[in-house]
C-alpha cells in the first residue's frame, strides 16, 4: 500500500472489477465499507476506468486501455542502447525476443554494421521450437505449458533442465544452418521471465560452443533489463 487512502482503495476496487463484479462482490473481495465501495466505484466509472456491463456489474473501462496504449515500453526504451552496447562488446548482432503463443516475435535489435551477420528484423515471427531464445522463453515455464509443445522442439526437456540450472541458452545450427547463438533471460520484479535478450552471428565466428565466450556478457545485459 502506498498510505495513501483513497488512492489504495480505488486501487482494491480495480483489481477487485477484473473480472466483473457486482457491488455486492466488490465489498465481499474488498472489505471495504458498502458506502465506501459504492462511491469509489461510481467515481472511477465517471472516470471510464470502470463500466458497467449488461448485468450492472463493474468491469475495466477503456480509460484504463488508453492510458496503457500511451505510456512508453519500459522494456524496450531500455533495451535500446543495451542491445547496441551488447553488439559492440561481443561484435555480434543482438536481439530481444517476447512470447506469443508458440511463437516468438523479435520486438528489438542492434544489428553489425559490416561483415557476416545474421539479420533478424523487428517484428520477426521465429518458432518456439528452435533456438537459443525459445530456449529460454520455455525453460522456466510450467510443465504443463512446454509439454504438448517438446515433441516438435529441437531441443529437449534434459536441455531446458541444463539452462535452468546455468541461466544461459545456446545453439548451433538449430534454427537456421550455419547460425549459432547466446541467449538470456530477461525477468520482471516478481522474478518470472517474461523475454529472451540473445546474440547470433555464424558458426564460423561463434564456434561450436558459443556460450563458452559470450554467455557471461548476454546475462549480464539480461540482468540489467530485469525488474524494470
Amino acid at each position: 500500500m502506498s498510505g495513501v487512502g483513497v488512492l489504495d482503495k480505488a486501487v482494491v476496487i480495480l483489481a477487485a472489477c477484473v473480472d466483473g463484479a457486482s457491488l455486492a462482490e466488490l465489498v465481499d473481495r474488498t472489505k471495504l465499507p458498502r458506502a465506501t465501495a459504492h462511491r469509489l466505484a461510481q467515481a472511477l466509472e465517471i472516470h471510464r476506468m470502470l463500466v458497467r456491463d449488461t448485468q450492472g456489474r463493474w468491469r475495466p473501462g477503456p480509460r484504463l486501455g488508453e492510458l496503457a496504449n500511451a505510456a512508453p515500453d519500459v522494456l524496450l526504451t531500455a533495451a535500446e542502447p543495451l542491445l547496441s552496447a551488447l553488439r559492440d562488446a561481443t561484435g555480434e548482432s543482438a536481439q530481444l525476443y517476447l512470447r506469443r503463443a508458440d511463437e516468438r516475435i523479435c520486438v528489438a535489435a542492434a544489428e553489425r554494421a559490416s561483415g557476416l551477420r545474421d539479420t533478424v528484423p523487428v517484428g520477426s515471427v521465429l518458432p518456439m521450437t528452435a533456438g537459443s531464445a525459445a530456449q529460454i522463453l520455455l525453460a522456466w515455464e510450467p510443465p504443463e505449458a512446454v509439454m504438448p509443445l517438446l515433441p516438435r522442439c529441437k531441443f529437449t526437456g534434459r536441455t531446458l533442465a541444463e539452462v535452468r540450472r546455468r541461466g544461459w541458452a545456446q545453439s548451433v545450427a538449430e534454427r537456421e544452418p550455419g547460425v549459432a547463438s547466446v541467449s538470456a533471460p530477461i525477468r520482471d520484479r516478481t522474478g518470472r521471465v517474461i523475454a529472451a535478450i540473445s546474440i547470433s552471428g555464424p558458426i564460423e565466428r561463434l564456434g561450436r560452443r558459443p556460450g563458452d565466450r559470450h554467455a557471461m556478457a548476454v546475462v549480464r545485459a539480461g540482468q540489467r533489463l530485469s525488474g524494470l
